[in-house]
C-alpha cells in the first residue's frame, strides 16, 4: 500500500522487518532494513536487521520478487519497529526510559525515514528534468509543529497512533512534545508556510529559503507587568526534522572596499567574511510523493578564525569575536533596530538570506546546465519571489554576481535580473516599506550601493524619458516620489535637463555611460556631484531665476540636511517583473496610492494575488470532528484538495441533523480550549459561552484597543444592572486575546498590559461570574491557533480600513465555521462576498473615508461618542487597578501630534462597533440561525485555499509547471 504516490512501507509477511519500495522516473529502488548492513552494488540492496529480531531476511532484489508484494502492508507493527529502532540506534536521550520527549524524537525520526525517500526522489527528478523552479525567499516561515502534518500528508496517522499505543503512548501527547519552530511571528511567515504546503501538494517545483533563527522572535510571558520576553528554546536539544548539508555553504562578505582590477572589473575586497551553511527541512505534499525543501541558512566562521593566541593570553572575548559576530546574525528574528548595531544586524540578516540563496540558486543552475551554460536562459529556469521588502537585496546581489563574478555586461545582467525577480507587497504601513540609511548601507555593502546608484540613475532616465514633456515641477514631484535614493541630488546628466528644458535626454546613450561607470570605472560618481565635482540640484533653474530677481542679498538660514536613504520598495518595483498585492482592496490601494506613479509607468507589472491558507493544516488536521462532518455531508474527502467541494454544504445549511452534528463538533473543540485556558492562565470558562477571539500580532492598526474598550463598555453596563437583567441582556462570552507585541513597541505593550489588567478584574468579579471572561493567552503560536480556531464562535478582524493588506487568520476562522465581525479591510471584503453579507457582521468607516476623517480630526471637528468618553473615564477612575493609563488613553485624544489624535480611528468606529456587537448577541441567541451562519462561512471559504493562490502565482508570475514524482 502506498504511503504517498508510490512510496511503500511494508511489513515483511508478518515479520517485524521493514521493506521500502519507491519508483523514480527511470529506476526502481528498494530498501530493506535489517540490523547489520552491507551493500551489494549490482542489485542495489541494503540490509539492516530489525531491532526486534535476529533473523536475517533475504532481500527482494530488482531482478525479482515483485509478485510477492501482496504480502506487505503498512501496518502499526512495522512502524512500532521503526520507532523502537530509532529510540535505540538514533539516540538523543539516555537508554533507560522511553518517556514522551524520547518518544517524540524517535517517532519523528521514523517519519523522516519515509520523507527522506520521497525527498531524495523529488530532488532527483528536479535535477534530471532541469525544469524551471520557483524560489520563495522570506525572512519568516511560521511552520508550527511538523509531526501531525507530516504523517497526515503521508496518510499514516492511524498507523502511527496505533504504533505509539503499542509502545504505551498517545499520539496527541507525543505530538505535544514538539516545540513550534521559532522561524516566524505573524501572517507573513504563516503565509509562506502555507505556500510551501501547497507547492508540495500541487507538485510544483519550488523551494523556500530562510534563516535558521536560534532564539526566534521571543517566547512571551504574561505577568502582572504585562508582556515579558525570553529567548525561544526550540533548538535547545535539536530538531529531528532538519538535515545539515555540510557540503553546501557559501561565503558572505561585509564591509571592505571596491576597487578596479587591471582587467577593468570592479572587485569587492577586504572586510569581514563569514559563511552560510545550509540546513534543510522536508516539506511533504498531501497524497503525493513530492517533498520539497525549506533551506535555512546558519552563519559561522571556520575554526581557523578562532584566535587561539588571544584565548591563551586570557583575551577570551577577543578570541571568540569572529565566531560571535557570525553566529549572532541568526540569533534573533527582527532584532531591535533602535541602535546602530541593531540596524547593522538587521541589514546583515537580509543580505545573508539574499546572498546565500542566490549563490545556491546559481550553483544549481550551473550544475544542471552542465557544459552549456547560457545565462540568457537563467530566467527560463529560475523564478525568485521576494516575500515583502526584506529580500530586496536580491536585486543588486544578483547583478553583482552576474557582472563581477560571471562576466556579463550591465544590460545582460539587468535583463536577466528583471525577468527573474518578482515582489509581493504585504502592507501599506511605512515600517514595511523599508528605508535604509545610505551611509550605513554604503559602509556595510559598498559594491551594492554602487549598483543601486546605477539602478536609480537608470530609473531617473526612464522617468524623464516618459514624462519629460511635463511641467518641470510635476516632473520633479515624480522623481522625488519614485527614486530609489531619497534626499539625493539628481545625476549630473539629468540635472542639466532642469537647467535647460530644451535639452533632450538620449536615454540609450546615457544608459551606456551609467553602466560603464558601474562595471569598469575606478571612480564612482556620487549623486551629489557631477563629473567636475560641481554640486547639482533639482531646483537649479528655479533658484537661479529667484536670485536674479532679488535686488538685495538675503542671509540664508542654516539648512537642515535630510538623511540620505535607500527606498527598498521602490527598488523592488524597479527591479522586478511583477508586483502583487495580497487582497483585492489592497491591490487597488497599491496601484492607486502606494505605487501610483509606478503603476502609471508600468501598469503591466501590477497584479492581485489574494492570500490563502492550506486546508490540510487548517481544517483536515487541526479540526478532525469538523473534517469528518464535511466528508460525510459532501460524500467525499476530495474537499481537502478541491476546496470548491466545500460549497456543497450550502444546500444542507438548514438541515437539522447537520446543525446538531455541527454544534456538537464545535462544543467538543471548546471543551479542549477550556482545559487549555485553565492550564495556561488559571482562568476557568464554560464551553456553552460564546468564544469571542482576536489572535494576531499586537499592533495599533489591528485595534486590539477597540476590542478591549468594547469589552470594558460591556462590563460597565453589566455592573450597572441587576443580576437578572444582566442575564437577559447579555450573552455569556469568553473573550480571548493572543499575540505578541514587538519588544520595543511601547504602545503595543501598553495594550497587552491593559488587556491583562481588565481580565484580572473581570475574571475575579463574583457579580459577573461566567457572563464575561477575558483571557490573554501567552506565547500565541501556530499550535495555539490550531486549538483556538476550531473552537471559535466569533472572530474579530477589526483593523482600520485600508491598513490590513489581507490577513490570513480571517480565512482560517471562516474555514472552521467561525462568524466574523470586521471592517471592509483586506480579505474581509472578499470573505464577506463569498459567505454572504448576512453572515458577516460589518461595522466601521471604509477605506475611501479614512483620509477625510483624519482631516476632520486635525481640523478639530470630530465629536467623540458619549459612550466612548464613558469608557475612558471609567478606566481613569481606576476600575482596573492603580496603573496609570494616561499614555495609552492619550493616544486617542487631541487633534494632532505624534502618538496622539487617534490615528487609527478607534473613537470614530467605537459607536458602530458596539452597536454591531448587539447584533452579534441577538444572532447568537438563535442557535439555529447562528449554526446556519457558521455552516455558510465554511461553505464560502472554499476560495481562500492557498492552493488557489499558488496556482495563480505559478501561472501568472513564475511560469512553472507541476511535475508529479512517479
Amino acid at each position: 500500500m502506498a504511503t504517498a504516490n508510490g512510496a511503500h512501507l511494508f511489513n515483511h509477511c508478518g515479520s517485524n522487518s521493514r521493506f521500502i519500495h519507491f519508483t523514480s522516473r527511470n529506476t526502481t529502488s528498494k530498501l530493506f532494513l535489517t540490523k547489520t548492513s552491507h551493500f551489494r552494488t549490482p542489485k542495489r540492496s541494503f540490509h539492516v536487521n530489525n531491532i526486534l529480531t535476529d533473523k536475517i531476511h533475504h532481500p527482494i532484489t530488482e531482478q525479482g520478487g515483485e509478485s510477492d508484494l501482496s504480502c506487505f502492508a503498512p501496518d502499526a507493527a512495522s512502524i512500532t519497529s521503526s520507532i523502537k529502532y530509532h529510540a535505540e540506534f538514533t539516540p538523543v536521550f539516555s537508554p533507560e526510559r522511553f518517556e514522551l520527549p524520547k518518544a517524540f524524537f524517535a517517532t519523528a525520526q521514523s517519519v523522516r525515514d519515509s520523507l527522506l525517500i520521497n525527498w531524495n526522489a523529488t530532488y532527483d527528478v528536479y535535477e534530471k528534468l532541469n525544469m524551471k523552479q520557483a524560489y520563495y525567499l522570506s525572512m519568516e516561515f511560521l511552520q508550527g509543529r511538523a509531526l501531525l502534518n507530516a504523517i497526515g500528508n503521508l496518510e499514516l496517522t492511524g498507523a502511527f497512533a496505533e504504533a505509539l499505543k503499542n509502545l504505551g503512548h498517545n499520539l496527541e501527547n507525543v505530538a505535544s512534545q514538539e516545540p513550534d519552530a521559532a522561524l516566524g511571528n505573524g501572517g507573513l511567515g504563516r503565509l509562506a508556510s502555507c505556500f510551501l504546503d501547497s507547492l508540495a501538494t500541487l507538485n510544483y517545483p519550488a523551494w523556500g529559503y530562510g534563516l535558521r533563527y536560534k532564539y526566534g522572535l521571543f517566547k512571551q510571558r504574561i505577568t502582572k507587568d504585562g508582556q515579558e520576553e525570553v529567548a525561544e528554546d526550540w533548538l535547545e536539544i535539536g530538531s529531528p526534522w532538519e538535515v545539515v548539508r555540510n557540503d553546501v555553504s557559501y561565503p558572505i562578505k561585509f564591509y571592505g572596499k571596491v576597487s578596479t582590477g587591471s582587467d577593468g572589473k570592479r572587485y569587492w575586497i577586504g572586510g569581514e567574511d563569514i559563511k552560510a551553511v545550509a540546513y534543510d527541512v522536508p516539506i511533504p505534499g498531501y497524497k503525493t510523493r513530492t517533498t520539497i525543501s525549506l533551506r535555512l541558512w546558519s552563519t559561522q566562521v571556520p575554526s581557523a578564525d578562532f584566535n587561539l593566541s588571544a584565548f591563551n593570553a586570557g583575551e577570551h572575548t577577543k578570541a571568540c569575536e569572529a565566531q560571535a559576530n557570525a553566529e549572532k546574525i541568526c540569533y534573533i528574528l527582527y532584532p531591535g533596530d533602535e541602535s546602530e548595531e541593531g540596524k547593522i544586524l538587521r541589514l546583515k540578516q537580509q543580505y545573508t538570506l539574499c546572498s546565500a540563496s542566490l549563490q545556491d540558486i546559481i550553483s544549481r543552475f550551473e550544475r544542471r546546465s552542465g557544459d552549456r551554460i547560457k545565462w540568457e536562459e537563467f530566467p527560463e529556469k529560475v523564478a525568485v519571489q521576494m516575500n515583502d521588502t526584506h529580500p530586496t537585496l536580491c536585486i543588486p546581489e544578483l547583478m553583482r554576481i552576474l557582472i563581477d563574478l560571471k562576466g556579463l555586461n550591465w544590460n545582460e545582467a539587468w535583463n536577466i535580473t528583471q525577468r527573474t525577480v518578482a515582489y509581493t507587497n504585504h502592507t501599506v504601513l511605512p515600517e514595511a516599506l523599508e528605508k535604509w540609511s545610505y551611509e550605513l548601507m554604503q559602509k556595510l555593502l559598498p559594491r551594492h550601493v554602487e549598483i543601486i546608484e546605477a539602478i536609480d540613475e537608470e530609473l531617473v532616465h526612464e522617468i524623464v524619458s516618459k514624462y519629460g514633456s511635463l511641467d518641470l515641477n510635476k516632473l520633479e514631484d515624480k522623481l522625488t516620489t519614485m527614486r530609489i535614493l531619497e534626499n539625493f541630488d539628481l545625476p549630473s546628466s539629468v540635472a542639466e535637463f532642469f537647467i535647460n528644458p530644451e535639452i533632450s535626454v538620449d536615454d540609450d546613450t546615457e544608459t551606456v555611460e551609467i553602466h560603464d561607470k558601474v562595471e569598469a570605472s575606478d571612480k564612482v560618481v556620487t549623486n551629489d556631484e557631477d563629473d567636475t565635482g560641481k554640486k547639482t540640484s533639482m531646483k537649479t533653474e528655479a533658484s537661479a531665476e529667484k536670485d536674479i530677481d532679488k535686488k538685495t542679498p538675503v542671509s540664508p538660514e542654516p539648512a537642515v540636511i535630510p538623511l540620505k536613504k535607500v527606498r527598498m520598495a521602490n527598488l523592488c518595483v524597479m527591479g522586478g517583473h511583477a508586483v502583487n498585492g495580497v487582497a483585492e482592496i489592497h491591490s487597488v490601494i497599491v496601484k492607486e496610492e502606494v505605487f501610483n506613479d509606478f503603476y502609471e509607468l508600468w501598469p503591466e507589472k501590477f497584479q492581485n494575488k489574494t492570500n490563502g491558507a492550506t486546508p490540510r493544516r487548517w481544517i483536515r488536521f487541526c479540526n478532525p470532528p469538523l473534517s469528518a462532518i464535511i466528508t460525510k455531508w459532501t460524500g467525499t474527502e476530495e474537499w481537502v484538495l478541491k476546496t470548491e467541494k466545500l460549497a456543497e454544504l450550502q444546500k444542507f445549511a438548514d438541515n437539522e441533523d447537520l446543525q446538531n452534528e455541527w454544534r456538537e463538533a464545535k462544543r467538543s473543540n471548546k471543551i479542549k480550549v477550556v482545559s487549555f485556558l485553565k492550564e495556561k492562565t488559571g482562568y476557568s470558562a464554560v464551553p456553552d459561552a460564546m468564544f469571542d477571539i482576536q489572535v494576531k500580532r499586537i499592533h495599533e492598526y489591528k485595534r486590539q484597543l477597540l476590542n478591549i474598550f468594547g469589552i470594558v463598555y460591556r462590563y460597565k453596563k453589566m455592573k450597572e444592572m441587576k443580576a437578572a437583567e444582566r442575564k437577559t441582556n447579555f450573552v455569556p462570552r469568553v473573550c480571548i486575546f493572543g499575540g505578541k507585541a514587538f519588544a520595543t513597541y511601547v504602545q503595543a505593550k501598553r495594550i497587552v498590559k491593559f488587556i491583562t489588567d481588565v481580565g484580572a478584574t473581570i475574571n475575579h468579579d463574583p457579580e459577573i461570574g461566567d457572563l464575561l471572561k477575558v483571557v490573554f493567552v501567552p506565547n500565541y503560536n501556530v499550535s495555539v491557533a490550531e486549538l483556538l480556531i476550531p473552537a471559535s464562535d466569533l472572530s474579530k478582524h477589526i483593523s482600520t480600513a485600508g491598513m490590513e493588506a489581507s490577513g490570513t487568520s480571517n480565512m482560517k476562522f471562516a474555514m472552521n465555521g467561525c462568524i466574523q465581525i470586521g471592517t471592509l479591510d483586506g480579505a474581509n471584503v472578499e470573505i464577506r462576498e463569498e459567505v454572504g453579507e448576512e453572515n458577516f457582521f460589518l461595522f466601521g468607516a471604509q477605506a475611501h473615508e479614512i483620509a477625510g476623517l483624519r482631516k476632520e480630526r486635525a481640523d478639530g471637528k470630530f465629536v467623540p461618542d458619549e459612550r466612548f468618553e464613558e469608557v475612558k473615564e471609567f478606566v481613569r477612575r481606576g476600575a482596573f487597578g492603580s496603573y496609570n493609563y494616561d499614555d495609552l488613553i492619550g493616544s486617542l485624544e487631541g487633534n494632532e501630534g505624534f502618538g496622539r489624535a487617534d490615528y487609527f480611528l478607534v473613537g470614530k468606529d467605537f459607536p458602530s462597533y458596539i452597536e454591531c456587537q448587539e447584533k452579534v448577541d441577538e444572532a447568537y441567541r438563535d442557535q439555529k440561525r447562528w449554526t446556519k451562519m457558521s455552516i455558510l462561512n465554511t461553505a464560502g471559504s472554499y476560495k481562500f485555499s492557498s492552493d488557489r493562490t499558488i496556482h495563480e502565482y505559478a501561472k501568472d508570475i513564475w511560469n512553472i509547471e507541476a511535475v508529479e514524482i512517479a
